[in-house]
């Protein structure tokens, strides 16, 4: 159901005509154009304002959301695409690219992230203010699906662990309207992450989501063997967690 539901947004994206992705939408977390003004939608809320640290995923659509961030004056986490590295989160911090004569464009994009970020491993973070997740079809009631490789979930998993999330950090995603369904009508799962906020190229829904948010750290048993396996971190924090050690 949930592949059926992402096959939707895809195709709806297609049609719309605002699918910007060389390849086609499907099987990723789809540019759209207009998302340029969805970050600016984004940015307006209060929730983003009071923002003093963001946490954004690294694919296309949400580079100009990154570099939001970074003009705004806020520290910004992104993700190693897929977590593979020792090191799973590259810290920018706009004081220090300006000092280096980084333009913010450059560290927005995921390659500029990686050339110009500070790797950090998830104990090292803080805690942040606002999470933005990448999202193939966002519904109106807070119902969210990725691409289907359970990161964000996994990520967010880990934060509530280490204690930077809680169930009040707001949770915003952009996307094209296209992408948009009033509820996704599949079954969520316990560690699935609503959204709080969606912004669109024209707008700005507010979910005031009635969903529940996860109350478990990692959901160990929708980990898959094969991130267990690439997922270098994932494996030692079991373990931890397992011991009882604090953190």
């Amino acid at each position: 159901a949930k592949d059926a539901a992402r096959e939707r947004a895809w195709s709806a994206l297609e049609a719309s005509g605002a699918a910007r992705d060389a390849g086609g939408p499907r099987g990723r977390i789809p540019d759209f154009a207009g998302a340029e003004a969805a970050a600016a939608r984004l940015a307006a809320t209060d929730e983003w304002r009071r923002a003093a640290v963001v946490k954004c995923n690294p694919d296309p659509p949400q580079a100009p959301v990154r570099r939001r961030a970074l003009e705004d004056g806020k520290t910004l986490y992104v993700p190693v695409p897929c977590l593979t590295a020792d090191t799973p989160f590259l810290k920018l911090a706009p004081a220090a690219l300006a000092a280096a004569g980084v333009p913010f464009a450059d560290a927005s994009d995921a390659a500029g992230a990686a050339r110009h970020g500070e790797p950090v491993r998830f104990d090292e973070m803080e805690p942040f203010g606002i999470a933005v997740c990448g999202t193939v079809a966002a519904a109106r009631d807070g119902g969210r699906l990725g691409k289907g490789g359970g990161f964000a979930d996994l990520e967010m998993g880990v934060f509530r662990h280490f204690g930077w999330m809680t169930a009040a950090t707001p949770v915003a995603t952009s996307v094209h309207e296209a992408q948009v369904v009033d509820a996704l009508d599949v079954a969520l799962d316990a560690w699935d992450v609503p959204l709080d906020l969606v912004a669109t190229p024209g707008g700005l829904v507010r979910t005031g989501t009635a969903l529940p948010k996860p109350r478990c750290t990692v959901a160990w048993d929708a980990v898959r063997a094969d991130q267990l396996r690439d997922i270098p971190f994932l494996a030692a924090l079991r373990t931890q967690m397992e011991e009882g050690k604090p953190r």
